[in-house]
């Protein structure tokens, strides 16, 4: 037997009473009903007044299954596939209510839940103590009319939420952390890091391979190469001689040709 049931059973078995001749093991199998119970809805007894709802319109049972059943006694009614999935509804939780003779303790939870879950939210608090935003705030900046009186308690032994309240608000706190702090680490490597003050303000050092080859990423380094003077050498007496005879050759000539250019001036003499 299926644990799947049809909605509004007993109306459901009204309508099956009324309009087929299954038996009423049948029916009572299908709507999760006693067989007595069936008895009595087909004497008029039980569900006085309850409209039958048609299994066949709400698409929970078929005309075959129904034809099946009336011819086998024995056949067992199976509820039908759902065409129409509908969906899943979730209840917003309402504000939690607090009983009188505990709001009283609400400022001590408060203080609690700062001292030892400081990463939780005051809208997280609000959930689970169930007091207010300027309240929380008060007790934080210790402006509270009772500031100097409060004790920090538990709120779970207090019996304003469970444990399985705090331990879920504090897993969503600890997530959150987690994403700020990898959505932090993400955009500082984005926006690059600062260099250090002693690798921006030390000179720069020598390039190694000025005096070498120029590098490819410097296609001038050949300009700025320094020019290193070749080593002197000392001449020796004979070279000596040699470059002092040289400079007195040059000197007579030099004078040869000065003489020269002067007779070739002189104008001849007309007295002849």
């Amino acid at each position: 037997m299926s644990d799947r049931k049809p909605l509004m059973p007993k109306a459901t078995a009204v309508w099956l009473v009324d309009n087929t001749s299954l038996t009423f093991e049948q029916i009572a199998e299908f709507c999760g009903l006693h067989n007595l119970e069936v008895k009595g809805i087909a004497d008029g007894d039980v569900a006085a007044g309850i409209k039958g709802a048609d299994p066949i319109t709400s698409g929970q049972l078929t005309r075959e299954e129904i034809a099946r059943g009336e011819e086998d006694g024995s056949h067992s009614l199976e509820l039908s596939d759902h065409t129409v999935e509908v969906p899943h509804t979730t209840r917003k939780r309402a504000p939690r209510y607090t009983p009188v003779s505990r709001r009283q303790d609400r400022p001590n939870a408060v203080l609690w839940l700062l001292r030892n879950h400081d990463e939780l939210k005051d809208s997280q608090i609000i959930r689970l103590v169930g007091t207010t935003k300027p309240t929380i705030q008060q007790i934080r900046d210790r402006t509270h009319w009772n500031s100097s009186q409060l004790q920090p308690q538990d709120p779970v032994t207090l019996g304003l939420c469970t444990q399985i309240d705090l331990d879920d608000e504090v897993q969503k706190a600890a997530k959150r952390l987690e994403r700020e702090q990898k959505t932090a680490i993400r955009e500082a490597k984005k926006a690059g890091t600062l260099l250090p003050t002693e690798e921006t303000t030390a000179a720069p050092a020598p390039h190694a391979g000025l005096g070498e080859q120029p590098d490819v990423a410097f296609p001038n380094a050949e300009i700025l190469t320094p020019k290193v003077p070749e080593p002197t050498r000392e001449e020796t007496e004979a070279e000596e001689q040699e470059r002092v005879f040289q400079k007195l050759q040059e000197m007579s000539s030099e004078k040869s040709d000065d003489a020269a250019e002067d007779d070739a001036g002189k104008e001849p003499d007309q007295s002849a």
